[in-house]
């Protein structure tokens, strides 16, 4: 593997760490978290379907957990990969509209983005990021259950 394709996969790494544990921060259930690519994107957090807990504002928590791979990967990595997380972006932005209207999108996200900085930096929720990360690079892949236990041990 060469230094390109290492760093690459260490900021896929963080990117999904950081979608994995906003959703545990909002009490979704994650299913797998997994920096296998496929024809689609570098690696993905899948969340369980079914019952989650309602938060006070669905739309606002979903839109969190999508902002939480771009912010993770930016605060590990350097720099925001907007590219690289334009699938994100686009569900961002949907959602976004859904919830205060297309000309307080850019507003609302903006906020939002923020908010996804200040919950991912505190340190428990960081350090779980980081276990999660680097149990993908040995692994690769990790059930949901191993990303709960993280985030259990450190968020107590």
């Amino acid at each position: 593997m060469t230094n390109s394709e290492q760093a690459q996969e260490l900021c896929t790494a963080y990117h999904e760490a950081g979608h994995a544990v906003m959703a545990l921060v909002f009490d979704r259930p994650v299913q797998k978290v997994s920096i296998l690519p496929d024809q689609r994107r570098l690696g993905h957090c899948e969340l369980r379907k079914g019952v989650s807990r309602a938060s006070q504002d669905r739309l606002e928590a979903d839109i969190l957990i999508l902002l939480a791979g771009v912010v993770a990967e930016a605060i590990h990595c350097g720099t925001y990969n907007w590219n690289g997380a334009a699938m994100d972006l686009q569900s961002v932005r949907r959602l976004a509209v859904m919830r205060s209207g297309q000309g307080q999108a850019d507003k609302l996200t903006r906020r939002l983005l923020a908010k996804t900085e200040h919950l991912l930096q505190q340190s428990q929720h960081w350090t779980t990021v980081d276990l999660i990360a680097a149990e993908l690079l040995e692994k690769k892949s990790i059930s949901g259950r191993t990303a709960r236990h993280h985030f259990e041990n450190t968020v107590k």
